[in-house]
């Protein structure tokens, strides 16, 4: 990690070095490195060759099960956890769709199985209009697959549920509402730590 390509440098120079002592290599095919900036010409450079060893640059990478981007935007990991989120729904269609388990055992099965596999990593989201519609979509999906078709007053006909009708039934904080209370309650968590933690200088800035 580093401020400029330079302090990038220092820090790559640093740790082959100290893999060398202990007689060590780093895997060069399989470390890289990425800028990330809103500015589409921060970093030009392709590749940070240090010594022999050439390091490539990338747009894009997982961490501890979280896509990162280069324009440090949150909408490429919000499309990756809603595809994590179909695969799982997938899986237990069949027991949503079940006759034989009650409604309220289903919202279990979604809110302790598919949920989690969504939000994972919510707290740091920072959601705009358009993927808090996107979610609400999904977890209607869900719903509706959940509590099965209605019929109709008026023509008798079955017919799949509206949204002010899935509302009604699904009881517990809808989706962005539970993102948008893990944001506050990290936040809070943040906000207690101590000087020494380095989310405090990502989460305030500098104060001096």
């Amino acid at each position: 990690m580093g401020g400029n390509i330079h302090n990038l440098k220092e820090n790559a120079e640093a740790l082959l070095a100290a893999t060398r002592e202990i007689e060590m290599e780093v895997g060069v095919d399989k470390t890289k490195y990425m800028v990330m900036s809103r500015d589409q010409n921060a970093g030009r450079i392709q590749s940070l060759r240090i010594d022999n060893s050439t390091f490539e640059r990338v747009e894009g990478f997982k961490y501890l099960g979280t896509t990162l981007t280069n324009q440090n935007s949150i909408a490429e990991e919000i499309r990756s956890r809603m595809s994590s989120g179909n695969a799982c729904y997938h899986s237990v269609q069949k027991l949503l769709s079940s006759r034989l388990l009650s409604k309220n055992l289903k919202i279990k099965i979604y809110r302790t199985k598919i949920l989690p596999v969504v939000l994972y990593g919510c707290e740091t989201w920072s959601l705009t209009l358009r993927e808090e519609r996107k979610l609400k979509v999904f977890e209607n999906m869900v719903l509706r697959r959940t509590y099965g078709t209605r019929r109709d007053e008026v023509t008798g006909e079955w017919r799949r549920m509206h949204n002010e009708e899935l509302n009604d039934l699904y009881t517990s904080p809808n989706i962005v509402r539970v993102i948008k209370s893990r944001r506050m309650r990290w936040a809070g968590h943040v906000a207690r730590m101590g000087e020494e933690r380095g989310c405090i200088g990502s989460w305030w800035g500098n104060r001096r």
